[in-house]
C-alpha cells in the first residue's frame, strides 16, 4: 500500500496517550532471588498471588519462533475479541468514523462497531462467498479506518481469492484486518508471510480452534511493529492472566499434538464431506477450509429443533445473508460426526 501513513488513522487522544505503567512493567529483571514489594500483592505464595507478565514475554517469545515473526510484532489478548475491541478504540473516533464488513461474516465486527458507536459498512459477498472488491472500494470514504476479512470464513467455511485481498490492501489507506482463527484447517497460506509487504495489514489468529484452547481465551493480533506500539497504549496492563499464559505456553511448546489433532480433523472433515452427500435432506455443501462444514437443508429450522431432540446441537446460520435454510456443522470425533449422520438420516 503506497502513501500510507499510520499517524494519519490514529484517534486525536491515543496519539498522546501515556500508558499506564504497571509496577511489573518498571521492573527489570537482575537476579533469580528477588523480594517483590512494589505492587502490593500478597506475600503468601498460591502460584497465582502474584500479577501476570503484562507484556507476556516468554509467550511471545514462543510465538515468534513458531511464526517467523519479531516480538515486537504480536500483541495479545483476552480472546481474539480483545484484540479486535483495541483497534477500533485505537483508530475509531467514535460517531465520525466507520469500518467496512462483509456479511455472511463473524458477528462480532458489527458488534464491536455498535458498542465504539462506529458505523459499519457491509457489503455482501457475492454468491461464491467472495469479495465484492469494486463495491467495497466504492464504499470507502475518508473516515473509513478498517475493512474486517474473515478468511476462511465463517459461516461459509472458504478462504478468500488472493488477488482479491490483495487488492484491497493495495487500495485501501486504512487497516485491512483479516481474521484467520481457522487458518491451520486451510491449505492457503497464511497472510502472515506477506506482513512485511503491507504496512497496512493486520492479522488476528487463536488458540481457540485447532488448539482447542477456547476455555482459556487468547487471542493474538500481527501487525507492524508501530502499530503494536499505539495498541499496547491502550491495552489494559494485565488482560492475559497467568494460568492462561502458562497453559498456552504448554501447548505452543508441542506442535506435533497440535499437526495430529488437525490432521485428524481434516480426514475426518473429508468424510463427514463425503457422506452428507447421502443425506436426502441436504440440498447443498459447500466447500469449506475450517474445521465446520455449511449445508443448505430443505428445512433449517425444522431439522435444527429435530437434531437438539436427538442430542446433537449444531448451528442454524439461516437468519444470515446468503445463507438462507443452511446449518454449520464443526467437525467432531469419529463417533461424533457418526452420531450425526445417523440422526441426519434417520430424520423425516
Amino acid at each position: 500500500m503506497r502513501d500510507f501513513n499510520i499517524k494519519k488513522l490514529v484517534r486525536a487522544n491515543v496519539v498522546g496517550l501515556k500508558p499506564y505503567s504497571s509496577a511489573r512493567d518498571e521492573y527489570k529483571a537482575v537476579g533469580e532471588e528477588m523480594i517483590f514489594l512494589d505492587a502490593n500483592e500478597n506475600p503468601f505464595s498460591s502460584d497465582v498471588n502474584r500479577y501476570p507478565d503484562p507484556q507476556q514475554r516468554n509467550l511471545k517469545a514462543q510465538l515468534a519462533k513458531i511464526k517467523g515473526i519479531p516480538v515486537e510484532s504480536i500483541l495479545l489478548g483476552n480472546g481474539s475479541d480483545e484484540v479486535l475491541d483495541l483497534l477500533f478504540r485505537a483508530f475509531c473516533e467514535p460517531g465520525t468514523d466507520n469500518v467496512i464488513s462483509l456479511p455472511p461474516t463473524y458477528g462480532m465486527y458489527s458488534v464491536l462497531a455498535g458498542i465504539n458507536n462506529v458505523e459499519n459498512r457491509e457489503v455482501l459477498l457475492d454468491s461464491n462467498f467472495q469479495p465484492n472488491v469494486p463495491e467495497i472500494l466504492e464504499k470507502v470514504d475518508a473516515n473509513t479506518k478498517m475493512i474486517f476479512l474473515c478468511s476462511p470464513n465463517n459461516p461459509s467455511g472458504n478462504s478468500f481469492a488472493s488477488d482479491k485481498v490483495e487488492e484491497i490492501l493495495m487500495n485501501f489507506k486504512g487497516l485491512v484486518v483479516i481474521d484467520e482463527a481457522y487458518i491451520d484447517f486451510s491449505e492457503k497460506e497464511s497472510w502472515l508471510q506477506r506482513l512485511n509487504n503491507f504496512p497496512n495489514l493486520v492479522i488476528t489468529q487463536t488458540l481457540s480452534k485447532a488448539y482447542g484452547l477456547a476455555a482459556i481465551r487468547l487471542g493474538i493480533l500481527y501487525a507492524s511493529e508501530e502499530i503494536i506500539s499505539i495498541l499496547n497504549r491502550i491495552k489494559p496492563p494485565y488482560n492475559v492472566n497467568q494460568l492462561t499464559q502458562e497453559r498456552a505456553l504448554e501447548e505452543l511448546k508441542d506442535q506435533e499434538k497440535l499437526n495430529t489433532q488437525v490432521a485428524v480433523i481434516l480426514k475426518e472433515r473429508a468424510k463427514l464431506n463425503s457422506a452428507l452427500k447421502g443425506v436426502d435432506l441436504i440440498k447443498e455443501i459447500y466447500e469449506s477450509d475450517a474445521n465446520f462444514i455449511l449445508v443448505k437443508v430443505d428445512d433449517a429450522n425444522k431439522r435444527y429443533e429435530q437434531l437438539i431432540e436427538k442430542g446433537i446441537v449444531v448451528r442454524n446460520r439461516s437468519s444470515q445473508p446468503l445463507c438462507e435454510s443452511t446449518l454449520r456443522l464443526t467437525v467432531g470425533t469419529k463417533s461424533e460426526n457418526e452420531k450425526l449422520l445417523n440422526a441426519l438420516k434417520s430424520l423425516n
